[in-house]
């Protein structure tokens, strides 16, 4: 048995390097400020997906992801790690884009793509910690979703088995393909780059980034069709135009405030179990704890 997958990976900014800049004035955020990185909780769904393939031979794992240009580097991060190919969905009209506007585009790409077992993206994204985008996509599909996923542990006649890990346990659940899972950062770590898979796609480009590459590379893309990932606009997925980005998107940031934390008191402790119990003494004695 072999699974054609999509994962759903967003770039999103490094929110461990934020300053003073993060924020636009309109509220949304300064990508062009901050480092890009692969949503955390995306590589954990991407591991599952890696697993998945590994399990099952002849299995297909295809990224999707929405953003400017510069989002392809996540594609390539995927094939470095074992995926196949990928879709980019960047476009103007896409700026912006809310939870709602976001799972209306990706749910429109993944009817162009059309063939598919599961879908598979990170519980949340930390540019956003919303939760709403893989389950709004399995509405707009009308797919069965299954959040919370820790492990995806087998997939047999047509129904798939996953250990969910919730706030106060652990449950086994089981769904029937094609279906959504969304994968909490609980889930094993995504394995690193594969040094022969980065020796492969690292020329692999969009047609933008084709444009702009090296003459002495094009000639690769005719006879490396792999190495040429698939760019689509609105129009490409047919998507209304009013239901993209911020025309389509009907959160609002009302008011945006900067808190800024400033250290108070501190204490040194010696690794000692005296300066350990002299600390339980001041904080029983001062009523933080007991």
């Amino acid at each position: 048995m072999s699974l054609k997958i999509i994962v759903l990976a967003k770039q999103v900014p490094d929110t461990r390097n934020v300053g003073k800049d993060a924020m636009k004035a309109d509220g949304t955020v300064n990508r062009a400020a901050l480092p890009a990185i692969f949503n955390p909780e995306d590589l954990n769904a991407l591991e599952q997906a890696l697993r998945l393939k590994d399990a099952y031979p002849g299995t297909t794992i295809t990224l999707l992801t929405m953003g400017p240009g510069r989002a392809a580097e996540i594609i390539r991060e995927g094939l470095y790690r074992g995926a196949d190919g990928g879709y980019l969905l960047t476009d103007r009209a896409f700026a912006g884009a809310d939870t709602l506007a976001t799972s209306y585009a990706i749910s429109m790409a993944i009817r162009q793509i059309k063939e598919y077992d599961l879908i598979i993206c990170g519980r949340q994204a930390i540019d956003g910690d919303t939760a709403q985008v893989g389950p709004q996509v399995a509405e707009k599909l009308g797919l069965t979703q299954i959040t919370y996923a820790e492990e995806i542990q087998k997939v047999e006649g047509g129904k798939i088995t996953i250990k969910r890990r919730l706030e106060r346990g652990v449950e086994v659940v089981e769904g029937k393909l094609p279906l959504v899972v969304t994968v909490n950062g609980s889930a094993p770590d995504c394995r690193p780059r594969n040094a022969k898979f980065v020796q492969q796609y690292k020329h692999a480009k969009t047609i933008t980034e084709k444009q702009e590459a090296d003459a002495d590379y094009l000639n690769l893309y005719d006879s490396r069709p792999y190495l040429n990932l698939t760019e689509w606009s609105v129009a490409d997925v047919d998507a209304d135009v009013k239901l993209c980005g911020l025309s389509g998107s009907p959160t609002k940031v009302k008011k945006i405030e900067n808190v800024i934390f400033q250290a108070k008191e501190n204490m040194t402790l010696e690794p000692t179990d005296e300066a350990i119990d002299t600390l339980m003494r001041e904080l029983i004695l001062n009523h933080t704890i007991g």
